[in-house]
């Protein structure tokens, strides 16, 4: 009796054909990482790309590659197939597999270089971070939310529902401007939380706050004019105007949020976080927001009021959206599920008057038709049944007692090091170094301690800005606090420690 076939890890083939009657080697190893198929798919590719195996030649049979390599001929068969689906070789009934002809020479090798070059503009603009390249023991990062306490179970539920045939999400396609019942639930959240006057046909949904942002610019922006955002800001999206050849000009923020009286002359549009300033977390004054209105009126320009994460307030009343104040139509109003959702998802919205609506839905057409109808329509249902509104309050629950003990701690023992902006929304607070302080220097040995949080100057325009922390407190579980907090007052008095 004879025991099971044993597999030879690597083979050497030798064969030979009328037309080529030279034997040719293919050597096949069925070593390394992948199934077995792609294995010996890759390697008899590369054999044919690097001329080893010419056009026309003959390869063994799919019965002598499995019964030499004590392989299932199934197995054989799929690489074989994947090879004669990308045009490497093709068959002849009775006579076997061949080698095709390649009318052009074919490498595996790419390029060194290129002559094609970027426009001018990407190479001024900021590096994107990698927030998922970072593993620190204590993340102070701002703008991240506790993944963990995301209701996956229901999410989950909802997202398979939408995915079975003939529901809402399995269609083929929608209206750019999104699904319909997560529309209209989201005018009708935001009418509720936070004042903003809007029906169904004034909500365009976006794969993300970001992409809301690249269509107002792409439907109000002509080349060469002139956009005001607020100083120190929002990286990208300075990135988005400029990438689309607008001129981006700063405005100073102080304790009542942007100075409308430092806004320049020539404005088409100006970008603005009125309720959390990102990044010092200063409200804007309804002085302010009245005065920004006016201003708007005045010049003719239009006002982007991003707000991103006022679901999360934990003192005072809630402030007043500047759509809610509009009265002329000159307020386009963005939100976000990232930071009461989960950033991955990548849901966003923009709340437009009805003169921009055509011109809005044709923009999200040509930049990808529309976002994904399964999750749109998984969002209407979390939001009209309820479980966004209940997770809100349940998260405001968790968060406050973190934004507590950072506040306290800003404003105690981090004092003499530190001067805290006083700020009673959000998921990050922000801090003042001393003249002469570097964020930077104070980061990296942070970095060091396993310690995650960034420096003011990254959001500044240029150099010459306040130097800060920005101390997040979405992603730090509550009893990580104090020991994140205490390393981090060792970084600022002491510098790195072993």
């Amino acid at each position: 009796m004879t025991g099971p076939a044993v597999r030879a890890n690597s083979l050497s083939f030798e064969w030979a054909t009328p037309a080529y009657p030279a034997r040719v080697e293919l050597h096949i190893s069925l070593d390394g990482p992948g199934d077995l198929s792609t294995r010996m798919y890759d390697q008899i590719r590369a054999a044919i790309v690097a001329g080893r195996v010419q056009p026309g030649q003959r390869l063994p049979s799919t019965r002598e590659l499995a019964r030499r390599l004590a392989v299932s001929r199934n197995t054989v068969g799929v690489a074989f197939e994947r090879l004669l689906a990308e045009g490497f070789v093709h068959g002849r009934v009775g006579a076997g597999t061949f080698v095709s002809a390649t009318p052009l020479p074919y490498t595996d090798v790419r390029p060194a270089t290129s002559p094609l070059r970027p426009r001018p503009v990407w190479d001024r603009l900021y590096e994107p971070l990698v927030m998922s390249d970072v593993h620190a023991a204590f993340d102070f990062r701002p703008g991240v939310p506790d993944a963990s306490r995301f209701p996956y179970s229901t999410w989950r539920a909802l997202l398979t529902e939408q995915l079975r045939p003939g529901a809402v999400g399995s269609a083929a396609h929608i209206d750019a401007a999104g699904v319909g019942a997560l529309r209209s639930a989201i005018a009708r959240h935001v009418g509720v939380s936070r004042a903003v006057r809007a029906v169904a046909d004034d909500v365009f949904v976006t794969s993300g706050s970001q992409q809301a942002i690249d269509l107002i610019a792409r439907v109000l922006v002509e080349p060469g004019e002139r956009v005001a955002v607020e100083d120190p800001g929002y990286p990208p999206v300075r990135g988005v105007f400029t990438a689309h050849g607008a001129q981006v000009v700063g405005v100073p923020v102080d304790a009542e949020g942007l100075v409308t009286d430092a806004l320049p002359d020539g404005v088409r549009l100006v970008y603005v976080t009125p309720a959390h300033q990102f990044p010092l977390g200063v409200a804007m004054s309804l002085r302010r927001r009245l005065a920004l209105l006016a201003w708007a009126e005045r010049t003719g320009a239009a006002i982007v009021e991003d707000d991103y994460d006022s679901e999360y307030r934990y003192g005072g009343r809630p402030l007043e959206p500047l759509h809610g104040l509009d009265h002329t139509g000159r307020v386009l109003y963005v939100g976000s599920f990232s930071k009461v959702l989960l950033p991955t998802l990548r849901l966003g919205f923009v709340v437009a008057p009805p003169p921009l609506h055509d011109a809005l839905r044709k923009a999200k057409h040509l930049t990808d038709w529309h976002t994904q109808v399964p999750l749109q329509a998984a969002a209407a249902r979390f939001v009209a049944d309820g479980h966004l509104a209940r997770h809100i309050r349940r998260m405001r629950a968790v968060y406050a007692p973190r934004h507590q003990m950072i506040q306290a701690a800003l404003t105690g023992p981090l004092a003499p090091h530190l001067q805290a902006i006083p700020s009673a929304a959000g998921l990050h607070l922000t801090a003042l170094l001393p003249a002469g302080g570097d964020d930077t220097a104070v980061v990296a040995r942070a970095e060091a301690r396993d310690v995650a949080l960034q420096p003011l100057s990254r959001f500044g325009i240029g150099a010459g800005g306040p130097q800060g922390l920005v101390v997040g407190y979405g992603a730090i579980p509550t009893d990580r606090i104090d020991e994140g907090l205490r390393r981090l007052a060792d970084c600022l008095e002491n510098g790195p420690t072993a």
